[in-house]
C-alpha cells in the first residue's frame, strides 16, 4: 500500500504556525554612513570576501587564510607573539577569553575604570572568582603612573586590566612606561584595543604588552564577529586550574590556530569562514596602507571634525588633546537639546549615524566615529553638517 498521501496529510497537519509574511519579501538594509562607534561601513573589497563561496573550516586552503590572518595581525599589533590568533565572535569574546585565560578563582586583579569597558572587565573577572580591585576616573579622565604604581604596590594583582581607546568617553590612554612597570610588580599587563586598534599607535611587544585585543568591525571594518588577539608565554600554560570555558580554553584555541607548534590540528568548534575571509582582506587593506599611515590619517581627520566642530560652537568632552580618541570623537550634549532627538533627526534626514553616550557617559556625550575606510574629511563634513541643521531644527529648551 502507498502511505505517502497519508504521511503528506499527517505533515500538513502538523504544521499550525505559517512561515512569517517578512520573510516572504526581499531583504532590505538602507544604505547610511555609519559614523557611531562602530560597526564602520564595509569597504567593497571586503565585502566581495563575504560573498566567497565557502570552503570547510579545516581544509588545507581555509589553515592557509587563517595563518594569513594571524601574520596580519601580528603586523597590526607589532608583536612576534606565537600565540596570536582570531577569536570566533565579537571583541568582547576577546575581552572574556583574556580574561578567562590569565586569571584564577581567589587571584588579585586591577582594573582601570574610566566608562563602561572597565566596568564589564570588573564584573567578568568578579563571576570567575578573582578578587577585584578598580582605580576610577570619571568619564574622560585617564590614570597617571603615579596612581597605577600606587594600586599595583596596595593591591599585587597578577593583572592589570586598561582601557586604550574607551570609545564611551573618547580618551585614548598613554601607554608608555605602563608595561614596564607592571612587570616589575610581577603583574601583567592586559589592554583593551577595540575602539583604537590602527587608528591609534600600539606596539604590542616594544611597550610591554602582556596581552592585547580588538574587534573587527571598527578600523580593521569588517563586519562583527571575529576579534584579533595575542597573547605573550608569560602565564598562559603556568595555570592551576582549567579555564572555566570549553570554548574560550587557549589550549585548545592554540592548536586550533597552529600555534602550539604540532603537526597536525584537531577539531575545536567550527570557526565563521565568511568572518575569517573578511578580517583577512581587512588585514591586507591595512598591510597595503601602513600602520603609520593609517595612524595619522586618523589623527589629520579627526583633528579636521575638532576644527569644525568648535567653529560651530560645540564643545569637545576631552578637554586635554593628547588624550583625545583619534577614532571616536565625543561631544558635549549641547545645553537645552536633548541628545535623542539629535540623533535621530541626523539619521532620518541625513542618513548619518550620530550615538550618545554609553554607560557611565549616557546623558553627557554625543559620540562620532570615523574609522578605517570612514576615515576621511568628506565623511567629517557630512556629519558636521547633519549636526549643523539638527541644531536649526530640534528643540531647545531654556536651560
Amino acid at each position: 500500500n502507498d502511505k505517502r498521501p497519508l504521511l503528506n496529510a499527517l505533515a500538513m497537519g502538523s504544521v499550525s504556525i505559517p512561515p512569517p509574511a517578512s520573510l516572504l519579501r526581499p531583504l532590505e538594509t538602507p544604505q547610511r554612513l555609519l559614523s557611531g562607534p562602530g560597526p564602520s561601513n564595509v569597504p567593497p573589497r571586503v565585502l566581495a570576501a563575504a560573498a566567497r563561496q565557502i570552503i570547510g573550516h579545516m581544509h588545507g586552503e581555509m589553515l592557509e587564510i587563517m595563518d594569513d590572518i594571524k601574520k596580519g595581525i601580528q603586523y597590526a599589533f607589532q608583536t612576534q607573539n606565537n600565540m596570536t590568533l582570531a577569536m570566533s565572535g565579537p571583541g568582547h569574546v576577546a575581552m572574556e577569553c583574556a580574561i578567562f585565560n590569565t586569571v584564577e578563582s581567589g587571584e588579585s586583579v586591577l582594573v582601570a575604570v574610566n566608562g563602561i569597558w572597565g566596568e564589564r572587565a570588573a564584573e567578568i573577572a568578579e563571576r570567575i572568582g578573582a578578587r577585584v580591585n578598580t582605580i576610577v576616573k570619571p568619564p574622560g579622565g585617564y590614570f597617571t603612573k603615579e596612581e597605577i604604581e600606587q594600586a599595583l604596590v596596595e593591591h599585587k594583582p597578577v593583572i592589570f586590566f586598561l582601557t586604550h581607546g574607551e570609545s564611551s568617553s573618547g580618551v585614548v590612554h598613554p601607554l608608555d612606561g605602563i608595561g614596564d612597570l607592571c612587570h616589575s610588580h610581577n603583574c601583567l599587563f592586559l589592554l583593551d584595543a577595540v575602539a583604537s586598534l590602527g587608528g591609534s599607535p600600539i606596539l604590542m611587544d616594544k611597550q610591554g604588552i602582556d596581552i592585547l585585543y580588538t574587534g573587527s568591525q571598527k578600523v580593521l571594518n569588517s563586519p562583527p564577529g571575529t576579534a584579533p588577539i595575542s597573547f605573550s608565554d608569560k602565564k598562559m600554560f603556568h595555570r592551576k586550574t582549567k579555564p572555566l570555558s570549553y570554548f574560550l580554553d587557549m589550549g585548545w584555541l592554540a592548536n586550533y590556530w597552529g600555534c602550539d607548534g604540532k603537526p597536525t590540528r584537531t577539531y575545536h568548534h567550527t570557526g565563521p569562514i565568511s568572518g575569517f575571509f573578511t578580517l583577512r582582506e581587512s588585514l591586507a587593506i591595512l598591510a597595503e596602507m601602513g600602520l603609520e599611515n593609517s595612524w595619522n590619517r586618523h589623527k589629520e581627520v579627526a583633528e579636521h571634525l575638532h576644527k569644525g566642530l568648535e567653529s560651530m560652537g560645540f564643545k569637545l568632552f576631552v578637554q586635554e588633546k593628547h588624550v583625545r580618541l583619534p577614532t571616536v570623537t565625543t561631544i558635549t550634549v549641547p545645553p537645552g537639546y536633548d541628545w535623542r532627538e539629535i540623533t535621530v533627526y541626523a539619521m532620518k534626514h541625513h542618513n548619518v549615524e550620530i550615538s550618545g553616550g554609553l554607560g557611565p557617559s549616557s546623558g553627557m556625550v554625543l559620540r562620532v566615529g570615523l574609522m578605517g575606510y570612514n576615515s576621511n574629511k568628506a565623511n567629517a563634513d557630512k556629519v558636521l553638517e547633519a549636526l549643523r541643521e539638527a541644531l536649526k531644527h530640534c528643540h531647545k529648551s531654556k536651560v
